[in-house]
């Protein structure tokens, strides 16, 4: 499943794929992944991701039923 919720976040501070890429230490092929639902981050990574966004794991991450 695609996590929109991530790109909008992104997009809304103005950050590409590569900026936020740098700012939590990954590749930018693995922030595309994880946008697109080919990439199931690890627990360190989603909080790295949320800590540089701004966001909580629950705003980020979890799926709405």
């Amino acid at each position: 499943m695609k996590n929109l919720k991530l790109k909008s976040a992104r997009a809304a501070l103005d950050l590409s794929q590569q900026d936020l890429a740098d700012k939590v230490g990954v590749s930018r092929q693995t922030i595309n992944a994880i946008e697109k639902g080919d990439y199931n981050p690890t627990v360190n990574l989603c909080i790295a991701i949320c800590k540089a966004l701004g966001k909580t794991l629950d705003e980020l991450f979890w799926e709405e039923e």
